[in-house]
């Protein structure tokens, strides 16, 4: 006799959709928006909040706290600017419920663009991969020709001794906290620990910054480095560079952070800590093996330059790619997805000028190449540079912190990068990069006639400042 059991032994009926996205960050939605209007049936499959990274956690909470640390920044100033505001007090509950109603209003406006999609099913849950074009949810299976996997990164936790014994946060705890931190130290020196460093500084705290690399920021090149510094430490921020042996005990109040630095062993007392070391793609918990999707060592989906996968027919767009860690490059990903399969366009992820911000005050906005990567290439290269002091815009701001760099191909005379560590800078980059974009020479740009009092005014200057040298 069999003990087979038709009803135990059923499957899941199989749903058939024209597309699945996997997330519904930056990318996912909009897609979603341009396949609907293409009368596309889709499944955008959510395991938590809508918007991804940049809603919940990152560029919108963070710049509005960023914004509101400029502002008490500015009053303690006003003496500089002709008027007295006496002393400034931070309500810090009223600091962080202005962050959440940007974040509700942001993920609100992002949910009810969903639900007002004709041919999109949103679905909450957990995805994961059970074949090449199978996807499980909520113990459903689903199968579209296309699926599109947008599903973010999150913050990576260095293995450090005794991290794990002690409380700390991410950059999801921090833009919840609604209270000053007596002292916060910040483990890592990159983009997001610099504005957290630098904003609860200006709401109050004693802040410390440890770094592991012997500068700050790693990537870019080294006068872009020491400048932030001391652009920090003029505020009174503790920083700590080429730090090692780092461990960390808790009295059940304070943590104790001891380390080794170039001064020799070292030990910080803190009421806070925030660990900002990096981050990681949320890759592994969707069964990509299951699919034949490969991936790279450090978790990221490998894709090709139209985003496809190792399986036809499946694309990795955002953070999870590995082909840029912002929003405007995730956006970008949806923007080629969506010209190469709904345009019958041919567009590639290497044809995308890199560019990027650091939304400390001043701002730093970089396009193209640091000059270490243009000299690593062996071009002939030109080479620009122009202090703030020597901005206009910047004197009468009050605003003269650090510089303006440019450079360029001595052969095709094109701008290879730029950089501007400057008031304003996060927006007049984007003159050079629209240049870049289209391909425009040096020479051409050299005879724009730009709007004064402005910060990009001096673009045409630089271009006829360009020396030849490989860098300052």
């Amino acid at each position: 006799m069999s003990n087979d059991n038709p009803i135990h032994d059923a499957q899941p009926s199989v749903h058939q959709f024209d597309a699945i996205i996997i997330g519904a960050g930056q990318a996912g939605p909009s897609l979603a928006g341009r396949l609907n209007a293409a009368g596309k049936r889709v499944a955008i499959i959510e395991r938590h909040l809508v918007g991804g990274t940049c809603v919940n956690t990152g560029c919108k909470p963070t710049k509005t706290l960023v914004a509101s640390a400029y502002a008490v920044h500015t009053a303690r100033r006003g003496g500089e600017y002709g008027f007295s505001t006496g002393e400034v007090d931070v309500d810090m509950p009223a600091v962080a419920a202005r962050a959440r109603q940007v974040i509700d209003d942001s993920r609100g406006s992002n949910e009810a663009w969903l639900d007002g999609m004709l041919n999109v099913e949103l679905i909450r849950g957990h995805a994961r991969f059970i074949g090449s074009k199978l996807v499980e949810v909520n113990g459903q299976h689903l199968t579209a020709p296309n699926i599109f996997i947008n599903v973010g990164g999150r913050p990576g936790i260095p293995d450090l001794p005794g991290l794990m014994n002690v409380p700390f946060m991410t950059n999801a705890g921090m833009v919840a906290l609604d209270v000053l931190p007596r002292h916060l130290i910040v483990i890592g020196g990159s983009y997001i620990g610099l504005e957290f460093a630098q904003m609860y500084r200006r709401f109050g705290a004693e802040v410390t910054l440890i770094e592991r690399s012997d500068r700050l920021i790693p990537r870019e090149d080294p006068d872009i480095s020491a400048a932030v510094r001391r652009i920090l430490e003029g505020e009174h921020i503790k920083v700590l560079t080429s730090a090692s042996r780092i461990e960390f005990r808790s009295d059940g109040q304070d943590t104790t952070i001891l380390l080794e630095t170039e001064a020799g062993p070292t030990a910080i007392v803190g009421s806070h800590v925030l660990v900002a070391t990096g981050r990681v793609p949320n890759t592994d918990a969707l069964g990509l093996d299951a699919a034949g999707i490969a991936c790279d060592e450090h978790g990221y989906i490998r894709v090709d330059e139209r985003l496809q996968t190792t399986v036809d027919g499946v694309y990795a767009l955002g953070d999870c790619n590995g082909q840029g860690t912002f929003t405007h490059t995730a956006y970008n990903d949806f923007e080629i997805v969506a010209a190469n399969l709904l345009d019958g366009d041919d567009r590639h992820v290497s044809s995308r000028v890199s560019s990027y911000a650091l939304f400390i005050d001043p701002p730093l906005a970089r396009v193209g190449l640091t000059q270490a990567q243009a000299v690593a290439t062996g071009r002939p290269l030109l080479y620009s540079k122009r202090e703030m002091t020597r901005v206009g815009r910047a004197v009468e701001k009050g605003e003269t912190k650090g510089f303006m760099t440019v450079i360029a191909d001595a052969e095709t005379r094109q701008v290879l990068g730029a950089a501007i560590l400057g008031t304003g800078g996060d927006e007049a980059i984007h003159g050079l990069l629209n240049m870049m974009n289209a391909e425009r020479t040096i020479d051409e740009i050299r005879w724009a006639v730009p709007i004064h009092p402005t910060v990009a005014e001096f673009f045409p200057t630089m271009m006829l400042d360009l020396k030849a040298q490989a860098q300052a």
